[in-house]
């Protein structure tokens, strides 16, 4: 079992992310079973102002390589990813072509 954190901003748009919000109420069965398929067990989405942050938690068998591949070849999910597209911009200091970002773990209380 891995576990990752991923960060995105959103448009800072009241009516936006209440929009991006209702989509999130209930995915496509396409959809999720695209991130299931990938060997993600569970996945959770926070919000803070304009701020998403992305818990994964992921099966031996996931890889990001593996997945991107997957959604590239998966007309719902690209349908799905350019619906969203709308509703999202990039974390300052990301690269053109990353949404999710993922984060480094600096500190562990275990």
């Amino acid at each position: 079992m891995n576990r990752y954190i991923l960060i995105l901003d959103l448009v800072d748009e009241e009516a936006s992310i209440k929009q991006y919000e209702a989509y999130h109420e209930r995915i496509p069965q396409e959809i999720e079973k695209s991130i299931r398929d990938a060997g993600i067990t569970s996945m959770e989405i926070f919000r803070y102002a304009n701020r998403l942050i992305m818990e994964m938690v992921t099966d031996e068998k996931f890889s990001f390589e593996a997945k991107a591949k997957a959604d590239q070849e998966s007309e719902a999910v690209q349908a799905w990813e350019n619906l969203m597209n709308q509703f999202q911009q990039r974390i300052p200091g990301s690269k053109p072509t990353e949404k999710w970002v993922l984060t480094e773990r600096i500190f562990s209380l275990n």
